[in-house]
C-alpha cells in the first residue's frame, strides 16, 4: 500500500468516525488517532507519529496555522474535533488551505468517503453549505412579530 500523506490518513479517520457514528457532532483527537490506528490505512501496524500533531493542531481549520495550513477539522471544544465544512470557522492564514484529500492520493478502497463528504456531509461541495451568519437572517421575525423596528422601538422602551 501506498504511503499517503498523514493529514490524508487523519481526514479519513474522520470521515469513517463521522459516516460510523452519524449522530455525534464530534470526536476526541484520541478516538481519530485511534480510529487511523485500526483502519491501518498505509498498512503499517501503528498509525504514524504524526497523527496526532495533526488531529490535534496541523489540520485544524480554527487554529493558527503551525506550519501546516490545512483545514480539515474544526475544533468545536478543547480535544474535541469534527470535519471541516465550507463556512465554517477558519484561522484567516488557512482560508487557502487543503480541506478534502485528493482522490488520487488516496488509497481505492477510501475514494468513495470523498463523494460522501461533498454530497452529504458538507452539503454539495464547496460553496454549497450556506453561511452560518447569513443563514440567521430573519430567523428573529417571529419574536419581532413580523416587524423588527417596532420590535427594536419596543426594546429600546424596555418593553418586550
Amino acid at each position: 500500500m501506498p504511503l499517503i500523506r498523514v493529514a490524508d490518513e487523519v481526514w479519513i479517520a474522520a470521515a469513517l468516525l463521522h459516516r460510523r457514528y452519524p449522530e455525534r457532532e464530534d470526536f476526541t483527537v484520541g478516538e481519530i488517532v485511534e480510529r487511523a490506528r485500526e483502519e491501518r490505512v498505509t498498512g503499517l501496524a501503528e498509525a504514524r507519529p504524526g497523527v496526532q500533531s495533526h488531529a490535534y493542531l496541523h489540520c485544524v481549520a480554527n487554529r493558527p496555522p503551525n506550519p501546516g495550513r490545512y483545514r480539515m477539522l474544526v475544533e468545536t471544544s478543547r480535544g474535541r474535533r469534527r470535519l471541516f465544512r465550507p463556512g465554517d470557522p477558519c484561522h484567516p492564514l488557512r482560508a487557502a488551505g487543503k480541506d478534502v484529500p485528493e482522490a488520487r492520493a488516496v488509497p481505492a478502497p477510501y475514494r468513495g468517503l470523498i463523494d460522501w463528504y461533498r454530497r452529504d456531509y458538507a452539503g454539495g461541495g464547496a460553496g454549497g453549505a450556506a453561511d452560518p451568519v447569513l443563514a440567521l437572517r430573519g430567523a428573529g421575525g417571529a419574536a419581532a412579530g413580523g416587524d423588527p423596528d417596532a420590535w427594536l422601538a419596543r426594546l429600546r422602551r424596555g418593553g418586550p
